[in-house]
């Protein structure tokens, strides 16, 4: 997988940005951003490999029929009621989308390295589960307490309180990510200290970069 990246990883630092849902982030690549790290959003990028009529909404089409529409659009909110209540369904998901979602950041990667890019942030919430940690230079994932996250989410997406712990209840532990990330942030607190949590660790990473 996104073996057409090898020359890229050579002249850049590829920073990997991952995290449970309503940990903050989206405000920590922000921040990233304003360091000069160029940014692949690979939520963005799940929505650009799934618009309507595309091959992989095609592919999808076939397993999960009832989240599309005529003219093969994708129903977001029908899809995360069934995946996210059914492990199996999520894993089939992941392994239809992935290579997708894989082939096209390698694209953006190899995009980025010609324009000059030797810092990117690959902000990826499937981050391990897709494979595309192995690429990454360095790891960096935010968690948050339970009941922190869930208010954010509640409030952010609109959801119900169910369905905000349905998604909840299918994420990974904040030990999980500890166990394989270089830098962990604890997002319990302010969005001021979030961003001093981050500019921190990126004055870390960028030293790590060839030719710094």
């Amino acid at each position: 997988m996104m073996n057409d990246v090898s020359q890229a990883l050579q002249a850049c630092l590829i920073v990997g940005l991952t995290g449970q849902s309503g940990s903050g982030k989206t405000l920590v690549s922000g921040v990233f951003e304003k360091n000069g790290f160029s940014v692949i959003d690979c939520d963005r990028v799940s929505r650009e490999v799934t618009t309507a009529g595309s091959a992989c909404c095609r592919d999808l089409a076939r397993e999960f029929p009832s989240c599309f529409d005529a003219d093969l659009s994708l129903d977001r909110r029908k899809m995360a009621q069934i995946v996210f209540n059914d492990p199996q369904r999520l894993k089939r998901l992941n392994e239809m989308i992935f290579p997708y979602i894989t082939n096209a950041v390698s694209e953006k990667i190899n995009k980025y390295t010609s324009d000059g890019s030797r810092l990117i942030l690959l902000d990826a919430p499937t981050l391990f589960e897709s494979g595309m940690d192995r690429i990454c230079g360095v790891i960096v994932s935010c968690v948050a307490d339970t009941d922190v996250r869930l208010e954010r989410i509640i409030s952010r997406d609109g959801i119900s309180e169910e369905l905000a712990r349905s998604r909840l209840g299918s994420q990974h532990t904040a030990e999980f990510f500890e166990k394989r990330s270089d830098f962990v942030i604890f997002n319990n607190g302010s969005v001021r200290q979030l961003e001093e949590s981050a500019e921190r660790i990126i004055k870390k990473i960028i030293p790590r970069c060839k030719g710094n």
